[in-house]
């Protein structure tokens, strides 16, 4: 037997987690995926060298690890199966949609076996969460969540929420003092294996083949790489957000300030979704700071309901939905801007979170809901080319995580799993950021010269979609000041809205 690790599962499991007879264990370095999209390179560089770091750990703790480097995944396991004829494989159930079938199908077409393990990065299993769900969608993640405090005893007493309510929203959006200063992230300086990685993806994967559509000019002149690639370097990361920035995450969860590309966030999502950090020790840190005094219940709460909810949230609603990725409920058609690649706009929330995934590969959760995605959404662009997008930008993307965040609730292509689009004027963006004082465009105009597009694109979006969404119960109120508008304001709106696409269109916006 033989134990498969594969690179998004880097994660001790079944015999790997024992203390009995080291089994054989085969890693397959499949470098031809990496053609397939514009992946940002510190995403390559990440997934490769968590690789090869959990090789050399293995290896120094007396496992046999064949380590093949290959262009695919079927030359790996020619190369495996020449050596070791009808060999069984042991490794983890695949989340994206197909992987299972078809790594069964490379193994059985050689001669050998395959089992699948329960996946150690998630705690809900596919026969818990479908036992819940109990039928067909919409889903609603605030009962799921409730379900599984329940089911894990997380900030729970007798079934009933510690702190006397099951999640402190309204308490978790406050903007900070002028002056505030964030903690500063973690940041792990390249060791000799990563560092040679990073320059090897360089050299390999250059943005010069993305020039030109569909892809803008790729991911030009990223900064230097830090993120966590070891299990060490990744509980680090962890100990710095539950030491410096959980107290003051909850509060500020939602608020974005220029420059400040990781305000209080964890910064742990990469190292959760390629197996380094598990949820569970993740959350019970949290949990610990909050017992020991030292951070309030809202932030802890509020986080947990990142890891414990969200999480294992949309990787269901995607593994229940095999659709979900062409999914376009509101015909959106529209391109996604260029600069989306480019960065080259004079809209100051736009520009500032298009530089961070271009710079890092990453941006914080509400500049991914409430700028990009609100944008795009509002904009019309059809859900799939903004997914593609983020799945390619961030380091932490994988499909079964952007397709229900983008496609789902980003850009409401299906109403499977949220019940109302996340669709804002620059009064939202006014509120919980400083991007408007400095951008050129005018908040609180909305037609004219200036004015701010965020403000023309909501409204037309809500007239264009008028016939879908005006039934919907949570859309009553905005549709109510639609029906204040006279003719030719919603004239000037929908003027408006077609001189932003254009302007994008000609990389003027």
């Amino acid at each position: 037997m033989t134990v498969l690790v594969l690179g998004d599962c880097l994660a001790r499991f079944g015999p790997l987690s024992t203390d009995g007879e080291s089994p054989r264990v085969l890693m397959i370095e499949a470098r031809e995926f990496a053609r397939r999209k514009p992946y940002h390179p510190h995403k390559l560089t990440l997934v490769f060298s968590a690789m090869r770091h959990f090789r050399d750990e293995l290896r120094a703790e007396g496992y046999t690890v064949e380590y093949r480097e290959v262009d695919t995944f079927a030359e790996g396991f020619d190369a495996h199966f020449s050596a070791h004829p009808g060999d069984h494989l042991l490794t983890t159930r695949r989340s994206a949609h197909g992987a299972t079938d078809r790594l069964r199908e490379l193994v059985e077409a050689r001669g050998g076996t395959v089992a699948f393990r329960a996946d150690p990065r998630f705690l809900c299993s596919p026969e818990a969460f479908d036992e819940w769900a109990d039928g067909d969608p919409p889903y609603r993640h605030e009962n799921f969540y409730r379900h599984m405090r329940r089911e894990t005893g997380y900030l729970t007493v007798d079934d009933d929420p510690l702190g006397g309510a099951w999640n402190f929203d309204d308490e978790n959006r406050e903007f900070p003092d002028e002056g505030y200063d964030p903690p500063k992230p973690p940041r792990f300086d390249p060791d000799e294996t990563t560092a040679a990685v990073a320059e090897w993806v360089a050299s390999t994967y250059g943005d010069e083949r993305y020039d030109g559509p569909p892809y803008g000019t790729g991911w030009a002149d990223p900064e230097p790489f830090f993120w966590p690639v070891t299990r060490a370097e990744a509980r680090a990361a962890l100990s710095s957000f539950v030491e410096e920035r959980l107290p003051a995450f909850g509060p500020y969860q939602d608020a974005m300030l220029e420059g400040e590309w990781s305000m209080n966030h964890a910064l742990v999502s990469s190292s959760l979704n390629v197996g380094l950090l598990r949820p569970g020790e993740v959350i019970e840190a949290a949990i610990d700071a909050y017992e020991d005094g030292d951070a309030p219940i809202e932030s802890v709460e509020g986080f947990v309901r990142q890891v414990l909810g969200w999480r294992e949230f949309v990787r269901h609603a995607y593994r229940r939905e095999p659709g979900m990725a062409e999914a376009n409920a509101l015909e959106a058609s529209e391109p996604l801007p260029e600069f989306f690649w480019t960065g080259e706009t004079e809209m100051a929330c736009l520009a500032d979170a298009v530089e961070g995934v271009r710079a890092r590969g990453y941006s914080h959760h509400i500049q991914r809901l409430m700028i990009l995605s609100n944008f795009a959404t509002t904009f019309g662009v059809e859900p799939k080319q903004l997914n593609e997008w983020f799945h390619a930008g961030y380091v932490d993307a994988y499909h079964w995580v952007t397709t229900p965040n983008v496609v789902g609730m980003g850009t409401f292509g299906t109403d499977s799993l949220s019940t109302k689009p996340y669709a804002a004027s620059a009064n939202y963006i006014d509120r919980m950021s400083d991007y408007c004082s400095g951008c050129p465009y005018y908040k609180t105009k909305t037609t004219g010269e200036g004015a701010c597009p965020f403000n023309a694109l909501y409204w037309d979006f809500l007239g264009r979609n008028e016939s879908r969404l005006r039934s919907n119960h949570r859309m009553g109120l905005v549709y109510s000041h639609w029906d204040d508008k006279d003719d030719d304001e919603r004239e000037a709106i929908r003027e408006r809205a077609a001189e932003i696409r254009r302007l994008a269109a000609a990389g003027e916006l």
